[in-house]
């Protein structure tokens, strides 16, 4: 990072951020890539340049793109989200998908793109789950929108290549942080023309930097150097569960690629996250569930310290 060349980004002249941009287009077969600094705010390019006032999105009722990005493509796009059900392996239902496309009439917004997302919760979906979706998306002449903020999970989780994943959609999303270890950034890809439109979203959002290049650079080793040692995570992924799941109480609701999703027999939660913090280690519950997630800072020495911290911190 600090020996990377820059350039002003808002002039497209940074060469580290266009090198990134052209790398991670290459690597999923796309024409073009936009850097931006968060996965949200590509995910929101990408609806803007898909979509117009009146149009609407369909998209999982669970996915991040409709319930944690504030719903910024409502109150920023005018962008309509019809939600459909999401099956338990992190799918579409791709009947209801089906179903809720409207019909070309003054009545009803536009239906104009379909949003999928994966990893899910850590759910890999399938190559041909991909293929499948999208292929009903064109059938109704929708376009198609990846939510593949760990999409690289995704990938060496199945033993293929992250493109094989992402070469049937019109735009990707790709975070670049997350278990690829970059401290900031995502890239959308996509067509030369959806691209280009999506850079006067990222302007308009106040996300067009300068000297960008200087964490483009992070973002560049990343996927240089950190695409293939995921499987690292996976593995510490499923380590934890099988260590917290030996503990009395603690049931383990899933794990899958570098996710794992628990429930944990506390009586206090507070008292529970001040007593793991006493041995080092944060915690967040909700209620009684809890989501932990492994990545390139976690070792198999910090994922055994907090399965004996629970241990003995955990009511017997």
């Amino acid at each position: 990072m600090f020996d990377a060349p820059v350039g002003d980004d808002v002039f497209g002249d940074d060469p580290t951020v266009n090198e990134l941009e052209r790398y991670t287009a290459d690597l999923l077969g796309f024409e073009a890539g936009m850097y931006v600094s968060s996965g949200t705010q590509s995910n929101l390019c990408g609806l803007l340049a898909h979509c117009r006032r009146g149009d609407e999105y369909i998209v999982g009722d669970n996915a991040h793109t409709f319930k944690y990005e504030g719903g910024g493509a409502a109150v920023l796009g005018s962008i309509q989200p019809q939600t459909v059900a999401m099956t338990q392996d992190g799918s579409l239902d791709l009947d209801h998908v089906a179903r809720v496309v409207k019909p070309d009439d003054a009545h009803f917004a536009r239906s104009r793109l379909l949003c999928l997302e994966n990893t899910h919760d850590g759910k890999v979906q399938s190559v041909a789950r991909m293929h499948e979706s999208v292929e009903v998306a064109r059938a109704h002449g929708l376009a198609a929108h990846l939510d593949g903020a760990r999409v690289w999970n995704a990938a060496v989780d199945l033993g293929v290549a992250p493109r094989v994943l992402t070469e049937p959609f019109d735009s990707v999303s790709v975070c670049l942080s997350k278990g690829l270890g970059a401290p900031v950034g995502s890239v959308l890809v996509g067509t030369a023309d959806l691209v280009k439109e999506a850079r006067k979203w990222r302007k308009m959002l106040g996300g067009t930097m300068r000297q960008v290049g200087l964490i483009a650079a992070a973002g560049l080793f990343a996927l240089e150097h950190n695409l293939d040692r995921l499987a690292e995570d996976h593995r510490n992924a499923q380590a934890l569960a099988d260590g917290l799941g030996t503990i009395a109480g603690v049931t383990i609701d899933s794990v899958h690629t570098n996710m794992v999703f628990a429930t944990l027999p506390v009586l206090d939660s507070n008292a529970f996250v001040d007593a793991m913090a006493a041995e080092g280690i944060e915690v967040r519950l909700v209620g009684q569930q809890t989501r932990m997630v492994t990545h390139l800072d976690v070792s198999a020495d910090d994922v055994a310290a907090v399965v004996s911290a629970a241990r003995s911190t955990l009511p017997a």
